[in-house]
């Protein structure tokens, strides 16, 4: 079968061509931009295997490319990578691999094309196009990955049982490859997953993490969260959102499955993602946070034989959760995990502000604590709003909205938003020519209060009156 796919009629791809032809090499585009050409799904990085060497052909082709191109060769995986304007080729020589039972790295030695399509992790990502002259174009698919795309099916070439047991990574990115693309797992794919799940555990955090934050960041992350419980993966991964799974019921009284209100809540964000506008680098992180908002709930859920099942402080226990989840799965410590931590934290003021009445105080205080986060924090909030009841879906959403004129109301007047005390410590010190102490703080705090409470404007003159009245009410 030979493509006629105006994408592999490309400059680029026939340069590589041409070079392999002179250095008597065969050489074939593979794996995931062949893939991405019948799915019609945009692809930069190009994978080139070659039998024989892959760095040689790089290196001519580094050279052909001319001015602006950039090479870099790994001796040790026999690999190399050219790049230039947003373009990436990335060269290998054909290879077939061996394993042994306690590592995902592989024995490799030089092989055919046809062991190099053997080793590939799914049907899908095996098949390969020849860029050769003569047979330029030509399609190469021993397992009918072309049947399986037009099926949605991810399918392991091999024995999926060797497959994972061999790289037990290749489960996850099952599962991310299914996530992404809205395909099934293949029956005996999905079944030598719960079988081999036990060996997910040689492999490092950080590549786990890796393949759940292409998860989150697909259409519809729910669908990879549900999978990778339903292979059992999950409670493996990340026995914390295992434990949300449930209905408990006493006394004839249920509460809800917070592990599929938690999946609905990461989809209702990831379908308003384009609302972050402006702030789209908190997607991934505002998603970990939508996932991980109730994640506090089997900690805090008691029984009140008047008020039921109880979830108390959940925000708060979750919130501080968070920094050790993200330690243990190697997500960042860093401000990232932090906007996670105050999301969760933070996920229950607007409801409680939208059951009660709406004070000027209560929503100043929301926006000094949520700060320039607050749009990310609407928006989860919003999309926690699962309730089969529409009136009172409608009711919420209304009374949201009339929080946040509030909000718009009250930082053109007040300016909290990042808010900071009109009058520094240093300014108290030189006033009342003290040293520093707690007294300072207590000032300071003070005056926090009282902007925030509405009893004096966000204005210099009225903070250092007022600090000043607080001073003399001290000394009597």
């Amino acid at each position: 079968m030979r493509i006629t796919d105006s994408k592999i009629d490309s400059p680029v791809l026939h340069l590589v061509g041409e070079e392999a032809d002179r250095l008597g090499l065969e050489c074939y585009v593979i794996g995931g931009w062949v893939r991405d050409l019948f799915l019609h799904r945009p692809s930069d990085d190009i994978d080139i295997v070659v039998v024989g060497s892959g760095i040689s052909l790089a290196e001519t082709v580094a050279r052909r490319l001319g001015k602006g191109t950039h090479l870099a060769v790994f001796k040790t995986y026999g690999t190399a990578q050219v790049k230039k304007r947003g373009m990436e080729l990335e060269f290998v020589g054909a290879r077939r691999e061996s394993y042994t039972r306690d590592s995902r790295n592989p024995v490799v030695e030089d092989g055919t094309l046809e062991e190099d399509q053997n080793r590939r992790d799914f049907t899908i990502n095996a098949m390969a196009i020849c860029l050769n002259k003569d047979r330029y174009g030509e399609l190469l698919d021993p397992f009918d990955g072309i049947g399986d795309l037009e099926r949605c099916i991810i399918r392991t070439p091999l024995d999926p049982d060797i497959t994972f047991s061999d790289d037990p990574l290749r489960m996850m990115r099952a599962v991310r490859f299914a996530t992404q693309l809205g395909f099934n797992l293949d029956g005996e794919t999905f079944d030598a997953i719960a079988r081999n799940k036990e060996r997910i555990g040689i492999i490092t955090k950080e590549r786990i993490a890796e393949e759940l934050n292409k998860i989150m960041m697909s259409r519809r992350p729910s669908e990879g969260w549900i999978l990778l419980d339903k292979t059992g993966l999950l409670p493996l991964i990340f026995p914390e959102l295992a434990a949300l799974k449930g209905v408990e019921v006493k006394e004839g009284r249920g509460h809800k499955d917070v592990f599929y209100h938690t999946l609905k809540v990461l989809d209702n964000v990831a379908e308003n993602d384009q609302m972050v506008n402006d702030k789209m680098v908190n997607g991934l992180w505002l998603r970990w946070a939508a996932l991980l908002h109730d994640i506090g709930k089997p900690r805090s859920k008691q029984w009140d034989p008047q008020a039921g099942w109880t979830f108390r402080n959940h925000n708060y226990i979750g919130a501080k959760m968070v920094p050790k989840i993200f330690a243990k799965m190697k997500l960042p410590l860093n401000e990232k995990m932090e906007y996670v931590k105050k999301m969760v934290d933070l996920h229950m003021r607007p409801i409680n502000l939208i059951e009660d009445t709406v004070t000027d105080s209560a929503v100043r205080r929301l926006l000094f604590e949520a700060g320039d986060d607050i749009d990310d924090l609407m928006l989860l909030c919003d999309a926690d709003i699962t309730s089969r009841n529409e009136q009172k879906v409608e009711r919420y959403h209304h009374n949201y909205q009339l929080v946040r004129q509030k909000m718009v109301e009250l930082e053109e007047r007040d300016r909290i938003r990042n808010f900071q005390p009109p009058v520094k410590g240093d300014e108290i010190m030189e006033m009342f020519h003290l040293e520093p102490c707690s007294l300072v703080g207590e000032l300071k705090a003070a005056v926090k209060d009282a902007i925030l409470d509405g009893i004096i404007p966000n204005e210099y003159e009225a903070a250092k009156q007022y600090i000043i009245e607080l001073w003399q009410k001290k000394q009597k």
